[in-house]
């Protein structure tokens, strides 16, 4: 009995997308919360600097949404929670 095998190959591409994380976690921009909370939350919870929180906050602010986060879809669920605890209005991508 002869048993053929067949050789696959992946460009780089396709491994890197199979590792990549999928998801992603957006801060919206909204009128409730101020500039102030939402670096405080950005730099409390995701450890950003102040330097990076605060470009964060004004590109939610400029264009509407940013992704602040991303990696598995549990990883990204805990953080919407807690930031959304705290008044943020986020969402999973």
């Amino acid at each position: 009995m002869t048993v053929e095998t067949q050789e696959e190959t992946f460009t780089l591409d396709q491994i890197l997308a199979a590792v990549t994380p999928g998801h992603r976690l957006i801060l919206w921009n909204d009128d409730t919360n101020t500039f102030d909370h939402v670096i405080n939350c950005l730099v409390k919870h995701l450890q950003y600097t102040e330097t990076e929180a605060e470009d964060i906050a004004w590109k939610v602010h400029n264009e509407g949404k940013c992704a602040v986060l991303e990696g598995s879809y549990t990883e990204v669920e805990v953080y919407r929670k807690i930031l959304k605890s705290e008044g943020l209005t986020v969402s999973v991508e």
